[in-house]
């Protein structure tokens, strides 16, 4: 074969497989767009699924979802959501034509366990709550609350009790609050399960030992208040924020750690009843009034022009 020959092969060869490259991308590009274009069924649910209810077939039916929004977790088909003989139940609130997903169910075969809602490296514990603590029953699961305890101080000569804040936008996962009773009134809950650190798990175990647990709700998404006060009952009076020792609220929102600086107070001045504000008379104009007392009588003398 002449050197020519060779050439033109070559040319020949790699033309070819340029054209193969191109013709598969235009073709995976078109089959791309027609996947996202058409739809897949996936399961959703047809009537409100709360915590611990079974999904059954009765409960569930399919619908065309758009291939390009099909969310992460979502089933496919009936084998695969509900297996032969087993079950799964809700874990997490589903609303009707709500897509059931995996995070949202249990695994196949297993009942209702908080376990499966808790992210890595955290611990579900449980306080006791009454109709005033849990905040009359509108605390709800997903909610994010303050901790508050009320106790009474140990170094204390007198009756001295305290509240501090002891966690601050923790996540409700499940109260125990049902709808209605047997005599159809609502049922408010008497314990609230809290995500939270290991630490903060010890320190919830040990406010129940030592005092009383309140919990408050909180606006979503709102930040931690960088200054925590002890409040005492010396605290129960008009206007205390403001004051010297309490910096009021829209100047701290204002700027933020800079007003967060340790405000310390020992038990003994928690407990130490305030002071008594002594009136002063004002002071008088410079180089216009000099006061002369004798004995218990003050003369007020007018100087100059």
């Amino acid at each position: 074969m002449s050197r020519q020959s060779m050439i033109a092969l070559g040319v020949a060869v790699v033309l070819g497989l340029v054209a193969v490259f191109l013709a598969n991308g235009l073709l995976n590009r078109s089959e791309r767009n027609a996947f996202a274009a058409g739809s897949t069924k996936v399961a959703v649910a047809t009537v409100p699924l709360s915590y611990g209810v079974d999904i059954t077939p009765d409960k569930v039916r399919f619908v065309d979802y758009p291939n390009n929004s099909i969310p992460p977790g979502a089933f496919t088909n009936a084998a695969q959501l509900i297996p032969a003989g087993k079950k799964r139940v809700a874990l997490l609130p589903i609303a009707v034509n709500e897509p059931i997903l995996s995070g949202k169910i249990s695994g196949v075969g297993s009942g209702a366990s908080i376990a499966a809602l808790l992210p890595d490296g955290m611990r579900a514990a449980t306080v006791k709550v009454n109709a005033v603590s849990g905040v009359a029953g509108f605390i709800q699961p997903n909610d994010s609350v303050d901790v508050l305890i009320t106790r009474q101080l140990p170094d204390s000569e007198r009756d001295a009790q305290v509240t501090d804040v002891l966690l601050q936008n923790v996540r409700v996962i499940a109260i125990d609050q049902k709808a209605k009773n047997t005599n159809g009134a609502p049922d408010l809950a008497k314990t609230a399960t809290l995500e939270v650190t290991p630490l903060d798990a010890q320190k919830l175990a040990l406010g129940e030992s030592v005092g009383s647990l309140s919990l408050v709700l909180r606006k979503p998404g709102e930040q931690n208040n960088p200054v925590v006060e002890t409040v005492s009952l010396n605290d129960l009076r008009y206007n205390v924020y403001g004051g010297a020792r309490y910096p009021a609220p829209a100047v701290v929102g204002s700027f933020g750690a800079a007003m967060a600086a340790p405000l310390l107070r020992t038990a003994a001045q928690i407990s130490r009843p305030a002071a008594p504000r002594v009136a002063r008379r004002p002071a008088s104009p410079v180089g216009r009034n000099v006061e002369i007392v004798r004995g218990t009588k003050s003369d007020n003398y007018k100087v100059g022009g």
